[in-house]
Parts: structure tokens; C-alpha cells; sequence
């Protein structure tokens, strides 16, 4: 059975929408943890528009699960890496323009570099994945420069019509088995949901499925009524709250 590792990016964006400090992806991680998640991700971006480095740092102190950093392959997010110490790192493709990630890493066109990479991060005791489509020849690349997992993208299964989507979920079982036919640790994710998680998490090999827009979202539909309420009641009398101090 798949073990769930939850993205908390989108509690980022909220806040980075108004630049301010609330909501807090930091604690909220703790919520995540207390819910169930055996993994905690997050994807330091180099524009940084969610995650900053000091939601990087606390994470690291905080998290009692474990700490899965995705980024990109660039020497300052590997130094960055080196110095925060998660358990495990996933590079990643990065474009700035796009929304969110898409597509996997093109581990065969960037074999060298992406090795180089990934023997540093093994020189510092961290474990790596790549993000990839579940693709032979990317697969097979991962495992020749020493990849400890492989994160097979879900994407085209997630966004697949009911006419291929069955093409798509046959796609990610035998990337599955390939993958771990070679030995390689295999994770999956993106674009994830409610309605189509079932099929992925039956998948025998696969390990993890980091998941994050679709929980986020339905964590503010769950979660949005209560809140309104406790605003409601601090409006409409204060002086039912306990912390309420102030003297007329």
C-alpha cells in the first residue's frame, strides 16, 4: 500500500498572494502530519513564488515525518540541498513561465549533468528521485547515473479523457515495473485527485504518491465553514471569546 506524502506549495501561494505572513505553510505541515501524511513536500522554486527558504529552514526543524524537497538542477538549489539536509531530494524540470510542473525531467538529454548532481547529493548522505514520465529510456537512464527513486508523472493520466485514460494508468504499471525490475524506487504524482487516485494507489511497486492541489482544496471546502463561524461569533460578541481582553 502507497504511503501519502502531501505538497503544502498552495498554502504558500495564499500567503504570496498578499505578500503577508498568514497562511502559514510551516504549521500547517504539523495539521498535515496529524491527519496522516507520512511525508512532507515542497518545491523551493528559484523565483521563489510559494516556498521561501525560511519555510525551507523550519520545515527541516519541525517536520517529524519526513522532508521531500523538490527543485531544479542548479548549482545554487543543490548548495541550497546540501545545507538544509531533507531526506530526500527530487529534481525536477523548471520553467519559469509555467503555472505548475509539467512534464518529467529529461533525464537522457541531461544525463552528465543531472549525474554530477545527484553524486553530490549522495556525497552528503541525501537521497535522490527524478521526476520523470514513465518512459523505458528515461527510466533507464535514472538508473544508469545512480538515481535511488524514480517519480513516475501522473499528469497525462490525470487530465487523460475516460477514452485513454486506461492508455495512460497501462503507461504507469509498466513504468512501475521497469522501474523496479532495475532496482529504482518508485513514487508517484501530479494532478492527483479524489476522483482518480484509486486506480494509481493499486498500482503494486509504487511506494508514494505525493499529492497536493486536491487536498488543499478540499481542505478549504471543509474547513472554510467553521472558520466563518469562529469570524461570525468574534463579530457579532467578542466577549464570548476567552481571549478577548479589551476594557470599554
Amino acid at each position: 500500500m502507497a504511503s501519502l506524502g502531501i505538497n503544502i506549495d498552495h498554502i504558500a501561494n495564499v500567503r504570496e498572494a498578499r505578500k503577508t505572513n498568514e497562511p502559514d505553510p510551516v504549521p500547517m505541515a504539523f495539521l498535515a502530519e496529524l491527519g496522516g501524511a507520512d511525508g512532507i513536500t515542497v518545491h523551493l522554486r528559484e523565483d521563489r513564488r510559494h516556498i521561501q527558504d525560511r519555510d525551507l529552514k523550519l520545515l527541516k526543524e519541525t517536520v517529524r515525518t519526513r522532508l521531500n524537497l523538490e527543485m531544479a538542477a542548479t548549482n545554487e538549489m543543490v548548495e541550497i540541498a546540501i545545507k538544509t539536509n531533507p531526506d530526500m531530494v527530487t529534481l525536477v524540470p523548471e520553467r519559469r513561465e509555467e503555472v505548475t510542473t509539467e512534464g518529467g525531467l529529461d533525464v537522457v538529454a541531461q544525463r552528465i549533468k543531472i549525474k554530477t548532481i545527484i553524486q553530490r547529493l549522495h556525497s552528503h548522505g541525501i537521497p535522490v528521485s527524478l521526476f520523470i514520465d514513465p518512459i523505458n529510456a528515461q527510466i533507464e537512464a535514472s538508473k544508469e547515473i545512480n538515481s535511488n527513486w524514480v517519480e513516475l508523472h501522473t499528469g497525462n493520466y490525470a487530465i487523460a479523457s475516460w477514452k485513454n485514460q486506461e492508455k495512460e494508468l497501462a503507461k504507469i504499471i509498466e513504468g512501475t515495473y521497469k522501474s523496479n525490475s532495475l532496482g529504482l524506487r518508485v513514487n508517484a504524482g501530479h494532478g492527483l485527485t479524489y476522483q482518480n487516485v484509486e486506480p494509481i494507489a493499486a498500482i503494486e511497486g509504487i511506494e508514494e504518491l505525493n499529492i497536493g492541489h486536491t487536498i488543499i482544496s478540499r481542505a478549504l471546502a471543509i474547513g472554510l465553514k467553521d472558520a466563518v463561524k469562529e469570524m461570525k461569533l468574534l463579530i457579532q460578541d467578542p466577549r464570548k471569546d476567552p481571549l478577548f481582553t479589551h476594557q470599554i
